[in-house]
């Protein structure tokens, strides 16, 4: 299966060097692999380069979208692996990933995301924006239902299912779909950009579609979250994406239910004692988006 491989760097040459050492040890090797350097120097483009990669130097920085969209006009493959530079691959994940996403052309495909240690990432979500969502906002999904609750946190699936959006960390798809997508909105700077993409895709009948079986460690955040969680920005990008993708009403219920989220997991922890000055700021901000 011949695939291409897409990382963009913004000061990752360690995560590179631990991506790239992981594709060695498990392969198969892209045919391609682009690598778009939107930071400043710090090697990574070099040790890409060492690697046999084609490399763009983007020292101006024209965000995370932008620079993924640079890098896939240079691809010649059939299909296309998105991938994150603080990934690292524990067996043939991104060949089994590729041969899905050509005998599927019509979908985006993304793996499991596997934290550091070992635990499943939140990294598939349903569809935001509908009256369904108020419910494990105001209920603990571990309590509900089979069914309701992986319809609640998709990414507990044991089974392929198509789900609202997913994070871009490591994404396949035909390599045509993703130009005709974008892949990625060029306005979005960061944050949200995978979310715009699975919403998009899904309003073009593209569907979202998870593979638990696939398995991709993703440590998450090692560039955007280096100064801390931007709460603010985050609340404020992702209801401007729901908005613009689904339209007022649904940006108002996800709001409702980001918020009913927030405050019932702050008033859990502090039942049980524990520090809750994260889900505060993340209240705070939803709250202040709404404002505004």
């Amino acid at each position: 299966m011949s695939f291409a491989v897409v990382v963009v760097l913004h000061r990752s040459a360690p995560e590179l060097a631990a991506l790239l050492a992981s594709m060695r040890r498990h392969g198969p090797w892209p045919a391609r692999l682009v690598v778009a350097d939107a930071g400043p120097d710090d090697g990574g483009a070099a040790l890409a380069r060492e690697h046999g990669a084609d490399v763009l130097e983007l020292r101006d920085n024209p965000g995370f979208g932008a620079a993924n969209n640079a890098a896939l006009a240079r691809v010649h493959e059939p299909v296309t692996a998105l991938l994150n530079p603080d990934c690292e691959v524990l067996d043939g994940a991104l060949g089994t990933l590729a041969a899905i996403a050509a005998a599927a052309p019509r979908a985006l495909h993304v793996p499991r995301l596997i934290e550091a240690g070992g635990g499943v990432q939140r990294s598939a979500h349903p569809l935001p924006g509908t009256v369904g969502a108020l419910l494990p906002a105001l209920v603990h999904p571990p309590v509900l239902p089979a069914g309701l609750r992986v319809r609640a946190e998709p990414h507990r699936a044991e089974r392929p299912r198509t789900v609202g959006w997913a994070i871009a960390a490591c994404l396949a798809a035909d390599t045509r779909l993703l130009r005709e997508l974008g892949p990625f909105d060029p306005a979005i700077h960061l944050f949200a950009e995978d979310m715009d993409l699975g919403l998009r895709a899904r309003s073009r009948g593209v569907p979202t579609v998870l593979h638990p079986a696939v398995r991709v460690r993703h440590a998450g955040g090692h560039s955007t979250l280096r100064g801390g969680e931007p709460y603010a920005r985050l609340a404020r990008r992702r209801h401007d994406v729901v908005r613009a993708r689904r339209g007022a009403a649904a940006a108002a219920l996800d709001d409702a239910a980001q918020a009913l989220t927030f405050a019932t997991r702050s008033a859990a922890r502090a039942v049980l004692g524990r520090p809750s000055d994260r889900e505060r700021a993340q209240l705070a901000a939803v709250r202040s988006v709404r404002r505004g």
